[in-house]
C-alpha cells in the first residue's frame, strides 16, 4: 500500500474536529490517532493536539515514540 503524502497545511486540516479523522505527524510519517482513547477530540492530556508534527513534543513525554506502532501509519509528511 502507498502511503498518502501531506504538506504541513494539510496535515493542519485533520484536528479531529468538525467530523474530520485526527492526524499527527512524527519523524516525517502521519499517523491516524482517531481511534485512540488517548486523543479524545483531537486532544492527548490537554497539551498536544492534532493537525501538527509532534516530534518534538514527543521527546519531552514521558513514553517514547513505542506508542506510536499502535496506531495506524497512513502518510508521509512532505
Amino acid at each position: 500500500m502507498e502511503l498518502k503524502k501531506f504538506t504541513v497545511k494539510e496535515l493542519e486540516e485533520y484536528t479531529g474536529k468538525n467530523g474530520k479523522p485526527a492526524y499527527v505527524a512524527y519523524n516525517g510519517k502521519i499517523y491516524d490517532i482517531s481511534q485512540s482513547g488517548l486523543w479524545g477530540g483531537g486532544e492527548h492530556m490537554g497539551m498536544h493536539h492534532a493537525g501538527k508534527d509532534i516530534t518534538e513534543e514527543l521527546e519531552l513525554a514521558p513514553h517514547g515514540e513505542e506508542v506510536l506502532e499502535r496506531l495506524k501509519l497512513i502518510g508521509d509528511l512532505v
